[in-house]
């Protein structure tokens, strides 16, 4: 039977569509793996790339990416609303069939030392392939972001667990590791007052007492002029979609604000859909086979 793991690589370019075509270009290219999709928003100026295979092709596509995206991201001159580290800011590898959440940290840990002796890039595990509790959530790796770690990667808890203890000149640090799946919800509002956004998203993130599975930040939509509640849900299952959803419209309607609408980036399971069409549908014992593309992918 096939091991499949997923790779979501996420690159902090999102404005040039010729530099991310060649960064997709290089997954596109590895024998055994297949591009699913790739989603750049240029306010965030961010690409999040999602592609699959066994592992050892998965290995190859991503330091083939990784290896790309260094030679055409300068993070000296990169401007953008999400936080990063580095031209390949994260890599999480996600057990899809086949395949143990231990083999993902393992292939995670192969892949990280292999883009800290050929690139020369520091490099960070993260998630369930972490090496150190401090370093496990990925806003603590990220803390202080590009412009921050400059310095910070010189103390010893910051220090890198592969590579040099100095930022690459050019393509910064990156982050590597193994989860489960994640899906970038984002929901944006009527105003462009992004203190708000970032109120609302402290209500609801779970390191302020929020959702358990929820992280969420205040962005500024600067081409849009408006603010954005964007949001990882790390458990669809656990906290549907549709909860946290109506939480921000709530917290939105306090101050006189509307949701305009949301968008999810990259991929998600179909049962994160499924579960947010029973609650606004208030579907009457409505089944997963009911769905007439779930049955013939049964078949």
């Amino acid at each position: 039977m096939a091991k499949l793991i997923e790779c979501v690589p996420n690159f902090s370019e999102g404005r040039r569509a010729d530099v991310v075509e060649a960064i997709v270009g290089e997954a596109r290219a590895v024998p055994g793996v297949k591009v699913l999709d790739h989603s750049s928003d240029p306010d965030h100026n961010r690409t999040v790339l999602t592609f699959i295979g066994e592992p050892q092709p998965v290995r190859q596509a991503a330091f083939a990416c990784c290896a790309r995206a260094a030679e055409l991201i300068d993070m000296e001159k990169h401007k953008g609303g999400h936080p990063r580290i580095g031209a390949t800011d994260v890599v999480p590898l996600i057990p899809v069939d086949g395949v143990t959440m231990e083999e993902c940290v393992a292939l995670a840990h192969e892949l990280g030392r292999e883009i800290a002796e050929k690139l020369s890039i520091p490099v960070y595990f993260y998630e369930a392939a972490a090496r150190r509790p401090s370093m496990k959530a990925l806003p603590d790796v990220r803390k202080g972001e590009y412009e921050g770690l400059k310095e910070a990667i010189k103390t010893p808890e910051r220090a890198p667990d592969e590579g040099p203890r100095a930022m690459h000149p050019r393509a910064g640090a990156t982050v590597v590791g193994a989860r489960p799946f994640l899906v970038a919800f984002n929901i944006n509002l009527d105003t462009p007052d992004v203190a708000l956004a970032k109120k609302i998203a402290q209500t609801i993130r779970a390191a302020k007492g929020g959702y358990v599975n929820c992280r969420a930040m205040g962005v500024m939509l600067e081409d849009r002029g408006i603010a954005q509640v964007s949001i990882n849900m790390t458990d669809c299952a656990s906290t549907p979609l549709h909860r946290v959803f109506e939480t921000v419209k709530s917290e939105a309607a306090r101050w006189g604000v509307n949701v305009t609408g949301s968008e999810i980036i990259g991929l998600t399971p179909m049962q994160a859909l499924v579960d947010a069409a029973n609650f606004y549908l208030r579907l009457e014992n409505f089944k997963r086979g009911q769905i007439l593309e779930a049955r013939l992918l049964e078949e």
